[in-house]
């Protein structure tokens, strides 16, 4: 599912390494979750207001992810997201994982909840703040 009209996408890539592996010779699924929090904390470092960075922390409440083809070492994969509709205090993000064939190998959807850095306590996700990711 591409990203909606008016939204931003953000991507990065990523080559598995043999620490990636697990024993059925492919990438590990605890390795697809950390690449999903890495590519979603890239996008929120590259875009988000730097005052914003400052003053908030995501924290991810929920994962859904389907695996849908393998990866094995030294596949290059491209990791690109994208935002949902801001819910109060969270944010939809979506997440496709392409290998260099061009075939899906993971799309997810993880919900994440901004915190306030100095109180620890749930923001609203205001409209400055969904700003930065969205199209003009």
């Amino acid at each position: 599912m591409p990203p909606p009209a008016d939204r931003r996408s953000f991507a990065i890539s990523v080559t598995a390494q043999a620490a990636d592996i697990d024993e059925l010779g492919h990438v590990n699924n605890a390795v697809y979750v950390r690449w999903i929090q890495d590519v979603a904390t890239a996008h929120w470092a590259a875009v988000a207001e730097p005052a914003h960075r400052d003053a908030y922390i995501w924290v991810v409440t929920r994962h859904e992810i389907d695996y849908r083809r393998q990866s094995v070492a030294g596949d290059t994969l491209t990791l690109t997201t994208w935002v949902g509709e801001p819910k109060g205090a969270r944010f939809d993000r979506y997440v496709e994982i392409i290998g260099a064939d061009g075939a899906l190998r993971v799309n997810a959807v993880t919900t994440w909840a901004i915190i306030e850095r100095a109180s620890g306590r749930p923001a609203r996700v205001r409209a400055e703040i969904a700003a930065p990711f969205m199209l003009p």
